[in-house]
């Protein structure tokens, strides 16, 4: 009880004690509250690329809590940053894609340890059909949205350069729908 006491008298005194500071130093609130409310400019020297396309961090999601917007990229595509197993992965969303789709190496950098006996299907993609290893992602994330035992497949990194964000991730959102121009992820 008494320490309910103490916790209600210090914030009773610093609740009184603020507008006693604020018209003291008047300038003082005024950097603070600018600092608090403005975010920093993006550096447009700050480039990533996929797929050989490149794009400044100014295009990069904007996270609204469980909500992400992606801006599309310069060919309508919607890449992005996403962490999976932890480790920040640039990746395009495909929404033709079933399964989330890794090369070897992206794989390895994750954490998945494949055997060469473990490349036992056969899927078809856009650049014909190839051997592939089925997989289970620990966790993917992108800003705040985080899914859990993501299906996905492995490729041979000849077969596949880049990392493709598929339904087995998408379908587990709230909803996913593309708005002016820009992918809107909900969970």
């Amino acid at each position: 009880m008494l320490r309910k006491v103490l916790i209600v008298g210090i914030s009773a005194g610093v609740s009184a004690s603020v507008p006693i500071i604020y018209q003291t130093n008047p300038g003082m609130f005024g950097v603070w509250l600018e600092s608090v409310m403005s975010e920093p400019a993006p550096d447009p020297q700050e480039v990533s690329s996929i797929d050989g396309l490149r794009f400044t961090r100014a295009d990069a999601p904007t996270l609204l809590g469980r909500k992400v917007l992606i801006p599309s990229d310069n060919r309508g595509h919607f890449a992005a940053d996403f962490k999976i197993n932890g480790r920040a992965i640039t990746a395009m969303v495909d929404t033709g894609a079933t399964l989330v789709a890794l090369n070897e190496s992206t794989a390895r950098r994750i954490g998945v340890k494949l055997q060469p006996t473990d490349f036992r299907h056969r899927v078809a993609t856009a650049n014909g059909e190839v051997k592939a290893a089925s997989v289970t992602i620990d966790t993917m994330q992108i800003g705040r949205i985080a899914i859990d035992n993501v299906p996905a497949v492995v490729l041979e990194d000849r077969a596949l350069g880049d990392t493709l964000i598929g339904m087995s991730f998408l379908k587990r959102l709230g909803k996913f729908s593309v708005e002016d121009g820009a992918l809107l992820l909900v969970q």
